[in-house]
């Protein structure tokens, strides 16, 4: 690995392009986001698929600009394309392939594709711009006012089959969904770290005086019960009859917020005075109990009176055992 750095750059940059590697360029590039389009409408099909007609005809207009510039190619310079990809050029706009952005959300997947097109069109008039040439000039320009109008049909076919309606039917969908893989094992998790990490911490806190044996008794435990949910929740639902989605998604949102919940209130005591550790503690305890009323009321639509009182219920009963256990 040492070696490769004093390699000369395999990138060219765009001004050193010729006029037909510029042609052979846009040819790839529309090959690949017609590839791109088609993945993100068989992704989307099943689940979405009045989007997945969008994406479909987006496709078929890549492969009528791909017909276009392989006929002026033909007319210019021959048959012989050279072969010129994005990664052969410096600054080049990227694309990533849908099976590293899988699976695919609704959402994601509109402004991926609305990205596209947008940086396909400054592209183009940058290299317009600076083009010198006048064959150049205005075959860049034809690039780009061919994307610009790309966009536009992109606009009537979502116009044509995703009526508001459907969109918001889709939308809904996608929600739902959001709240099955993240807010939910989410939620579980942060309310199992607050809660069920008061009772260990603050009963070493009380039984035994000291900061430093507190925090490292309530680092064990959180990270402990972030590990134990995040398996947990990975393992007991492949996601496939339920719906709720990748179980490594929701392994992740379930032991991360287990982890931040139990380290709210561990992370004072790295503070040398117990009195005031035990002070900020306390207050981290209100915070997170407020955070996890705040997600039932605005995610899971739990009016406030009845989540403050089963949250403020439950957290009050387990510090109370912590403190009853740690002065005994």
């Amino acid at each position: 690995m040492t070696q490769t750095r004093w390699l000369p750059s395999l990138r060219r940059r765009f001004k050193t392009l010729s006029e037909q590697e510029v042609l052979a360029l846009a040819i790839s590039a529309e090959e690949d986001d017609g590839r791109i389009y088609r993945a993100y409408a068989a992704g989307l099909r099943d689940e979405y698929p009045a989007s997945a007609k969008v994406f479909e005809g987006m496709a078929d207009e890549e492969d009528g600009h791909r017909r276009a510039l392989i006929e002026h190619h033909r007319q210019r310079f021959g048959d012989h394309i050279p072969l010129i990809r994005r990664e052969h050029v410096s600054g080049y706009f990227e694309r990533a392939p849908d099976w590293l952005v899988r699976p695919l959300s609704l959402e994601k997947t509109r402004a991926m594709a609305n990205k596209m097109e947008q940086d396909a069109e400054r592209f183009y008039l940058a290299a317009a711009a600076q083009a010198t040439d006048a064959g150049t000039r205005k075959l860049l320009g034809d690039l780009a006012h061919a994307e610009s109008k790309h966009q536009n049909t992109a606009i009537s076919l979502a116009e044509e089959h995703l009526t508001p309606e459907v969109k918001s039917e889709e939308d809904d969908k996608a929600h739902k969904q959001f709240l099955l893989t993240y807010v939910q094992p989410g939620l579980a998790g942060l309310m199992d770290g607050s809660i069920s990490t008061l009772a260990p911490i603050f009963a070493a806190a009380f039984a035994t005086g000291n900061t430093w044996s507190t925090f490292l008794i309530g680092l064990s435990a959180s990270v402990g019960a972030g590990i134990s949910m995040g398996f947990t929740e990975a393992a007991h639902d492949d996601g496939v009859m339920t719906g709720r989605g990748s179980p490594i998604k929701r392994g992740f949102a379930s032991g991360i917020m287990t982890l931040l919940g139990g380290l709210g209130h561990t992370l004072p005591y790295l503070i040398p005075d117990f009195k005031i550790a035990t002070t900020v503690a306390i207050a981290f305890v209100f915070v997170e109990l407020w955070a996890i009323t705040w997600i039932q009321n605005k995610y899971m639509e739990t009016p406030w009176g009845r989540a403050m009182f089963q949250v403020l219920l439950g957290g009050s009963l387990v510090f109370a055992a912590g403190i009853i256990i740690g002065n005994a």
